[in-house]
């Protein structure tokens, strides 16, 4: 076991029919992390797609992991690469949508509700303690009278897939961040007006 070491989950749901949903916008995070850092997923045991790197040469060592279940049921997959790792819930930083903060914006955060979020919620009960980190991603509200659940399973429109790269980029940078410089330290870097 290596004692710095990092368990970093993009949520989503499987399969090219998702691929650009709002809900997926987690795995696309963590697809650039890998391609940064030099990883290429694999399938593991625990029903998720999984690259093992390094975040700096001689750093520390991230698992990048895009679970294989649907958002949903996500934990299982989770909690079980954490036993295989052996990584604490505190070193678990998990990267998803997040309809209550306005598109274009991140936030960071440990622990709290769900916040109607099912794949959140499904690693809190999984993992048996919402004391994770997480990279929100704002997706905001849906127009008019739209379903949010509808809403967080259409694809980017194409205004926003114009903003989309640099959003990635930032939650990508957030995640590194995370790592190298702690939690508190990453959040005045991310919540500071631009």
């Amino acid at each position: 076991m290596d004692a710095d070491q990092w368990l970093v989950v993009g949520l989503g749901n499987p399969g090219p029919a998702y691929a650009g949903n709002r809900h997926n916008v987690g795995q696309m995070v963590v697809d650039l992390l890998a391609q940064r850092l030099g990883g290429v997923f694999k399938r593991h045991r625990s029903n998720a797609m999984v690259a093992e790197v390094r975040s700096a040469p001689g750093g520390p060592r991230l698992v990048l992991a895009k679970p294989l279940s649907y958002m949903n049921v996500s934990g299982t997959a989770v909690a079980g690469l954490a036993r295989f790792f052996k990584i604490p819930p505190a070193r678990i930083i998990v990267v998803h949508d997040e309809l209550d903060i306005p598109f274009d914006t991140l936030r960071l955060k440990i622990g709290g509700g769900p916040g109607g979020h099912n794949g959140v919620k499904s690693l809190a009960v999984n993992l048996g303690t919402p004391e994770f980190i997480r990279v929100r991603v704002g997706i905001g509200r849906p127009p008019g009278r739209q379903d949010p659940a509808d809403f967080v399973l259409k694809d980017y429109t194409a205004v926003e897939r114009k903003e989309l790269p640099r959003i990635i980029d930032e939650a990508a940078d957030a995640v590194e961040l995370v790592v190298r410089d702690g939690l508190e330290a990453a959040q005045q870097r991310v919540h500071a007006p631009r």
